[in-house]
Order: C-alpha cells, then structure tokens, then sequence
C-alpha cells in the first residue's frame, strides 16, 4: 500500500526519489534495549538513512532522516503517528527541502507497510540471529547487514529478483517513458 501519493508523482518520474517512509523498532542487548530508525525508499527498497541510539527520541529519527536527505529529497515523506516524527525540528527539515509530510492513521501500521516489512527483515535475517556483545558490535553487525547485505546482496521479488541497489541502478539506465502531451508532469 502506498503513502497518501501527492498529484503529479508518477511512477515513471523519478520515483526513485519519490517517497520515502520511516520507521523505529528496538533492540534487546543482554542487559538493555536500542533503537533503530531506518529511511526507506518505497520505490526501490533501498535504505537510505538509518540510526542506531540508546534513546528513542527526536535525535534517533532526526539523524536518520539527515542521512536520507545527504543524497535523496523525497516528494513525499510517510510515517507513523510516532511523536518523533511530529517534533520542530524533523518537521522544519523536511519543510526545507519541500517534501510533502504524510503520516498513517492512528493504529494503521499496514499504512506504514513498507518500512513494517523492513523492520521484520532485518530482525528475521539479523537481529534474531545474533547476539550483540554490546551498542558498538550491533552498530558494527546492523550496518554490515544494512549496506553489504540487504543493499547489495538481499534480493527482492518486487524488483524483478534484483537487489535494491541492482534495481535502482538499472532503473536510472533504462530510457524516460514517452509522456503523453498534456499530461501534468
């Protein structure tokens, strides 16, 4: 299911930079919880910012969210009614760069679907596998799982059995669809 889609976005338009959906899960470590906060680009799965802190707080999604737009400003940003999501300054950031703000209705986590299926990604393929001997091993383990495995090696049966990092690449390469005259965008 897609975010709230804005007038004008289309999927042939670069939708690799379209959308963007976020979301937060925690962590057990031996004696203590963690927080991850990853970005995610609806379009090509591809993470494009994450974060792992001791704190679930604005700073947890705000540094995510500064990762994502390092390199990629969405149309449109989804979440949940997470208030992290709802602070000045996460708000005042994306106003900045122009991104539409779409959040899911309170209790509709199938809202927010493609960042809840990340999140039970990772924990199935990583963080139920392992056993973190502390903050920096997970930080080491998650970010070795985020950008070597799942960016380049995870395939994906919504992009064609590509990884995220294949499809975005081969989609940058293959020609701009004919656009009818008159359309709006």
């Amino acid at each position: 299911m897609l975010p709230q889609l804005e007038p004008g976005c289309s999927d042939h338009t670069e939708f690799v930079i379209c959308d963007h959906t976020i979301d937060i899960t925690y962590i057990r470590l031996k004696n203590d919880f963690i927080y991850l906060a990853i970005v995610l680009d609806v379009f090509t799965r591809a993470v494009r910012g994450w974060c792992l802190s001791r704190s679930i707080d604005q700073q947890l999604t705000l540094n995510a969210l500064q990762m994502a737009l390092q390199e990629h400003t969405p149309q449109i940003h989804h979440s949940d009614q997470g208030l992290q999501y709802a602070s000045y300054a996460y708000v005042d950031l994306l106003q900045s760069r122009y991104a539409h703000i779409s959040m899911a209705a309170v209790g509709k986590a199938e809202e927010n679907g493609y960042a809840e299926r990340f999140m039970r990604t990772i924990k199935e393929e990583e963080v139920d596998l392992s056993e973190y001997r502390d903050f920096a091993d997970a930080y080491h383990q998650i970010g070795i799982f985020i950008q070597d495995v799942y960016m380049t090696k995870r395939i994906h049966s919504s992009l064609g059995y590509l990884t995220p990092s294949e499809f975005e690449a081969a989609y940058r390469l293959s020609p701009a669809p004919a656009v009818a005259e008159g359309t709006p965008f």
